[in-house]
């Protein structure tokens, strides 16, 4: 896969993630799930996630051998967030912008008391 054209040590913005997972899937992947697919694959990687915290964060104890990688599972969440992004249109850059701004306005006081 062609990474991101970013300089050295930069993170991608959030266009040019969807623009590698774009040409990943259209010229290494052969082409798109479905939509609905796309949601499925959605649920088993946030429960990887889970997963993963539950076992390294939480209660539960890994398996001998287990070699859960936090950061490997969220990349695979945000690949697949990018890809049905792109397969309804959605501009991930704007829609975090909206929804940043939403909590800004919504959430403004809401959590200020809780961590004092």
């Amino acid at each position: 896969m062609q990474e991101p054209t970013t300089p050295p040590n930069e993170s991608p913005t959030l266009a040019q993630v969807q623009e590698a997972v774009d040409r990943w899937i259209t010229t290494t992947g052969g082409g798109y799930f479905s939509p609905l697919t796309n949601a499925v694959i959605l649920a088993e990687e946030t429960g990887e996630v889970a997963r993963v915290m539950a076992r390294k964060y939480g209660d539960q104890k890994a398996k001998p051998g287990d070699k859960s990688n936090l950061a490997d599972e969220l990349a695979d969440l945000l690949w697949v967030v990018a890809a049905i992004a792109n397969q309804t249109g959605i501009d991930l850059s704007q829609a975090f912008a909206d929804n940043i701004a939403k909590k800004n306005t919504r959430d403004n006081q809401r959590f200020k008391s809780v961590f004092k």
